[in-house]
């Protein structure tokens, strides 16, 4: 290695949760490399990480409808819900692991016993919940979910989403009591603190303006420090861009062959939080319902119990909004800038083929606060306008792409890691499920960019995550045990009930 100080192992873009898990994974794998990390913001986890930006479902496809479909022949696909909860699983044994090795503490600080449930009215929709749940509930990775459409069982799951609904709206819901709650705000600063003790380099208020391949092959890139105007450079064999919305930007600038012929749409939400604690404490569950025709998968509605800031939330949404940035912080112009000569044509046939996300989207900001509620009130009936307050939640910019399945400008619904032929740097671009695979993610770019020691690093990848390389579905056994061990160290065993339930609530006629 060189004795240039501003030549170092690896760099990091992007102080957020991805950043972190890769930071934390090859400081336990390859704890002698050096590395670097360079955040434009003043603190970890601001922007999609930060819990206020709508990072806190902890997606395990145990109630998100648009992870099953119903296929031609009436069966429901349960497919991607259960690759995405074997990948929340992998999250949750490595999490396990930095507490059991006291590199973090206190998970209750970001990780909480949750009920996750799924909603929906009208008889074609319950039909459709009912064939999900008995294809979902042979499965073992969903054990324990339970499906009604009693009305005196639903309202004691869902009190405040029961109270003063007509007794003939026919409605139904699933609950499973093994969901969470994870901030991952806070998750990513506790990673950040454990990489400084391990003599990770953490430069706040420094945005990369630019980078480049050096002529040995390293990288280069132009670093701005905002407290003070000056820029360095730096160069690293590694470079991850993890700077949410801000990565698509610096992949174009990387000039490698797979950055290009792709493009970005950001997309924009808006939560109403509720002000009043009578109303919080009725509710102890995440709530999914159905998307609206034409909605982005974004959009799911959902009446979610959160745990910010030592203290119990409610929040209900998401409104889909829209402005050009790329990230919250960001500029008016990420959109047009982003349209490059390689991706324009990828750009505008995005834009035709998906005229009803479009008008969707000019809908939703012109929904009113009336609007807004009437929305509301389809989940909770008695909800008051004065109750409720609004926040912006962080941009969610989805891939835009062509694909063999959906032809040129195929607008992505997902993560998507880009990586150079020689795995020497890679970016990451979309949106949910995201943080929540995080881990998963992140070991898929382990084996694309560091083939080389992933023999080497199997022992210890396999004692970091314990079904690492197989499948928990097949495994029942192991199953058993990564849900023990996991919650023993995660202090899951005990699922909390609703704080204040109604004892008697008639059901309005």
């Amino acid at each position: 290695m060189t004795n240039d100080k501003n030549t170092t192992d690896v760099i990091l873009i992007g102080a957020g949760i991805m950043s972190a898990t890769l930071g934390t994974m090859l400081k336990e794998l390859m704890p002698q490399w050096n590395i670097k990390v360079f955040e434009k913001l003043s603190s970890a986890g601001e922007e999609s990480s930060n819990e206020w930006n709508n990072a806190g479902t902890g997606h395990a496809a145990l109630c998100e409808l648009n992870y099953t479909s119903e296929k031609s022949d009436g069966s429901v696909d349960i497919s991607k819900a259960i690759t995405i909860n074997e990948q929340f699983q992998v999250s949750m044994q490595f999490w396990s692991y930095l507490v059991n090795r006291n590199l973090i503490h206190n998970p209750q600080d970001f990780i909480m016993s949750l009920p996750h449930m799924s909603m929906v009215q009208g008889e074609d929709n319950i039909a459709f919940l009912k064939k999900r749940f008995e294809a979902m509930s042979e499965n073992p990775l969903f054990e324990g979910m339970e499906f009604s459409e009693d009305p005196e069982k639903l309202m004691e799951w869902i009190p405040l989403i029961m109270q003063g609904r007509p007794s003939n709206d026919p409605i139904a819901a699933t609950k499973i009591d093994t969901g969470t709650d994870v901030n991952f705000g806070a998750l990513t600063r506790m990673l950040f603190d454990h990489l400084k003790t391990e003599n990770v380099e953490i430069n706040y208020n420094h945005s990369v303006d630019n980078i480049k391949r050096a002529s040995d092959g390293s990288w280069e890139l132009k670093v701005k420090n905002s407290n003070n105007g000056t820029v360095d450079r730096h160069k690293a064999k590694f470079v991850f861009v993890g700077g949410g919305g801000g990565s698509l930007h610096l992949l174009q600038k990387s000039g490698i062959p797979e950055g290009k012929n792709i493009g970005g749409f950001p997309v924009s939400g808006i939560f109403m939080v509720c002000n009043n604690p009578d109303v919080i404490a009725q509710h102890h569950a995440k709530v999914y319902g159905k998307a609206q025709v034409g909605a982005p998968p974004m959009s799911v509605p959902h009446l979610d119990t959160r745990f910010i800031d030592d203290k119990k939330a409610l929040l209900f949404g998401p409104f889909a909004g829209f402005s050009p940035k790329f990230l919250k912080t960001g500029s008016m112009l990420d959109l047009i800038t982003s349209v490059k000569p390689n991706n324009v044509f990828t750009m505008l046939s995005a834009g035709a083929k998906e005229m009803s996300l479009t008008k969707y989207l000019i809908q939703q900001l012109m929904l009113s606060k009336e609007q807004r509620l009437k929305e509301l009130q389809a989940f909770i009936p008695n909800a008051k306008l004065d109750e409720w307050d609004y926040v912006v939640a962080g941009q969610r910019v989805q891939v835009i792409k062509d694909t063999e399945a959906g032809g040129k400008g195929t607008l992505q619904f997902g993560t998507e890691v880009i990586t150079s032929a020689d795995g020497s740097i890679a970016a990451l671009l979309g949106a949910s499920p995201g943080a929540s695979t995080a881990v998963h993610v992140m070991l898929e770019l382990l084996d694309k960019c560091f083939p080389q020691h992933m023999d080497e690093w199997e022992p210890k990848i396999k004692e970091m995550i314990t079904s690492y390389g197989k499948s928990l579905m097949e495994n029942p056994e192991l199953l058993q045990e990564v849900h023990t061990s996991t919650a023993e160290a995660l202090g899951l065993q005990d699922v909390v009930q609703v704080e204040e339930p109604v004892e008697s609530v008639l059901l309005v006629d």
